[in-house]
């Protein structure tokens, strides 16, 4: 008997069983699947479908597929089956869902129906055993691996597949400071970073101020809790959309670095399984111009980044100011240089009259207030609005349409070639660091990975309505011991500062091993199993160090950990941009790339016989 269990069962563990499905053959040795999963099985506590509907994807449903090949018109199975858009049409007839943005919950139904396909379709000799616990322990025994589950059994199996996506990682610096003076003080409350869904945002009383930490995708997701899950609704007028409180709202004081929300994503106006080849930023291209050279992100990867991200906004501009025509010859001539010289890209743009036209700034996008201060409260608040209005414009525009988000939105396209650049240490370590992980990834998401339009479009409804506040840029949150409240504060306001009774940190908490709260990666980290990813012995990434594929994890030794395979978010700084849930309609990606290669690795073991194993879910 081969034991193979699935621990962390949301979408890797999912594209993991899907993959070993579809590869196992009916004479296969016995094999026992254990899935295990804290929350519940087959699509894990992100996913879970008893969260409201308010929590939307930031992904269109069209661009999504959690089976590794499109329906063939036999039934729904492993290696053929609809994509969410094709299964949320076929749930809910009447309209079509590729570019919906699906309430989280839908999705997770959309897992649900893919284990039950899963398991209908294994052979007699696979059995599927779904465990709902959390594993607090991994430890080996003999050839294989001892788990302990928090309910006090345990189970034995040759190999461990481990996909437990985001941690709770220890508090510290100015978070800690802002929980313990809750504590000592009864009548306050922290909530730290994590998903809204599983915040305890139903206890803020209706009226009180409540201070929000960033405002990203977690922030919009907390300020639909707080209004629309408080039971106030939006309607359209001919002013525009229009927030009608419930009286049950809490007051809302936002704030991040930047002092504006996450701009929205455009309207998708491309279709499922769109392909962009990339003209400047190859990875023989990067590779080429940094020769023997480590890489540097900033020297190698971001001059060639920036040319593809200009090329598609100068190509939209032309169209939108000559035509398709124009466009066309444009970008031909673009493309007929074959991307060796990032210096083509200007003289083409001069020729075409686009030669005073500067190409997008992430920094300016990123962070439209930066180093400014501003007369009075009336004064920012007023450029803010005009900010979201101008943004909702070029959103509703389109991403092919709008230069601006038609150029942003190929940063998606290219994440790929930045992994097989930097995956793995493939940066120098102060590169790694300073380049890609605190400067591009944040600029990368902001810009990049916003949320559907109407987001804005409701923020801008929620300040008018007097509901939310932005309290300016450069935003901090501070404890007042005399008056024994927490505050909000801009200092690029004059009197930007308000006091709150809670504040919410609305950010998912970057991995970091070291300071990660689960029972079962202290335990791994003290038996030696994991150890963190330290590039160039000097950057500390908080991820966990794996090998490439088949992604076993670099013991404390030094050596992999034959048996044991981690994908997803443990391992983000040693891989870029682990946070993808699924892969496209046509093509695969990355994502199900490395869940076939441990599904393979896997089955092969079975099919010798050789070995137990065991894929952990939780």
């Amino acid at each position: 008997m081969t034991r193979i269990a699935v621990v962390g069962g949301g979408p890797r563990a999912m594209s993991i069983l899907e993959r070993l499905a579809a590869r196992a053959s009916e004479s296969l040795e016995p094999v026992e699947i254990h899935l295990i999963d804290s929350v519940q099985v087959g699509c894990g506590q992100v996913w879970r479908t008893d969260q409201p509907d308010w929590y939307l994807m930031n992904t269109v449903a069209g661009e999504i597929t959690a089976f590794s090949g499109p329906p063939d018109g036999g039934p729904a199975r492993p290696g053929a089956g609809p994509s969410f858009a094709q299964w949320w049409d076929m749930v809910d007839p009447g309209r079509e869902h590729a570019n919906d943005y699906a309430p989280r919950g839908i999705y997770g139904r959309y897992l649900l129906f893919l284990l039950d396909t899963i398991e209908r379709a294994l052979p007699s000799s696979v059995t599927l055993h779904r465990v709902v616990a959390t594993v607090s322990d991994l430890r080996r025994e003999g050839e294989g691996f001892r788990l302990s589950l928090d309910d006090g059994s345990e189970l034995y199996a040759d190999q461990a597949a481990l996909v437990t996506g985001h941690a709770r990682p220890r508090l510290s610096g100015r978070l800690l400071e802002l929980q313990r003076f809750a504590e000592s003080h009864p009548n306050l409350r922290f909530i730290p970073g994590g998903s809204a869904a599983d915040m305890p945002l139903p206890d803020i009383a209706p009226g009180s101020k409540a201070g929000v930490i960033g405002m990203g995708l977690t922030f919009y997701d907390v300020v639909a809790a707080l209004t629309v899950g408080r039971g106030g609704s939006f309607t359209e007028s001919p002013d525009g959309l229009v927030y009608t409180p419930s009286g049950n709202e809490p007051y809302l004081v936002a704030g991040s670095r930047s002092g504006f929300p996450q701009p929205g994503r455009g309207r998708n106006q491309k279709p499922s399984g769109f392909g962009y080849r990339p003209v400047f930023f190859t990875e023989d291209l990067v590779r080429a111009s940094a020769g023997a050279e480590r890489l540097d992100f900033h020297r190698h990867l971001l001059p060639r980044l920036r040319a593809e991200v200009d090329f598609v906004y100068f190509t939209t501009v032309l169209r939108e100011r000559s035509g398709a025509a124009t466009a066309d010859e444009f970008a031909a001539r673009v493309r007929a240089g074959g991307g060796a010289s990032v210096s083509d890209l200007a003289r083409c743009a001069a020729d075409f009259g686009l030669g005073d036209l500067p190409g997008l700034d992430f920094d300016t996008l990123a962070l439209p207030f930066a180093h400014r201060t501003f007369a009075d409260r009336a004064t920012f608040d007023k450029e803010l609005l005009v900010a979201l209005d101008a943004d909702v414009r070029e959103a509703e525009r389109g991403n092919v349409d709008s230069p601006v988000k038609a150029g942003l939105d190929i940063l998606r396209s290219l994440r790929w070639i930045i992994r097989e650049l930097t995956d793995f240490g493939g940066l120098a370590a102060a590169s790694h660091r300073d380049g890609l992980v605190d400067w591009y990834a944040p600029r990368s998401a902001f810009l990049a990975a916003g949320p559907p339009l109407v987001r804005l479009r409701e923020t801008r409804a929620l300040i008018e309505a007097g509901i939310l506040r932005v309290i300016g840029p450069q935003a901090t949150y501070v404890t007042d011991a005399e008056t024994g409240k927490f505050g909000v504060v801009s200092p690029a306001i004059p009197g930007a500062s308000e006091a709150v009774d809670t504040i919410i940190d609305a950010r998912i908490p970057a991995p970091d091993v070291r300071a990660d709260t689960s029972p079962l990666t202290r335990m791994l980290l003290r038996r030696g199993l994991w150890r963190e990813f330290v590039n160039g012995g000097e950057f500390h990434t908080g991820g966990v160090a794996v090998t490439r594929s088949p992604f076993h994890p670099i013991g404390a030794d030094g050596r992999p950990v034959q048996g044991l395979y981690v994908l997803g978010i443990p391992t983000e700084y040693s891989r870029f941009f682990t946070q993808v849930v699924a892969t496209g309609p046509t093509a695969w990606s990355e994502f199900m790339r490395d869940a076939d290669d441990v599904a393979s690795h896997l089955l092969r073991s079975a099919e010798l016989n050789v070995h137990q194993s065991l894929v952990i879910g939780g």
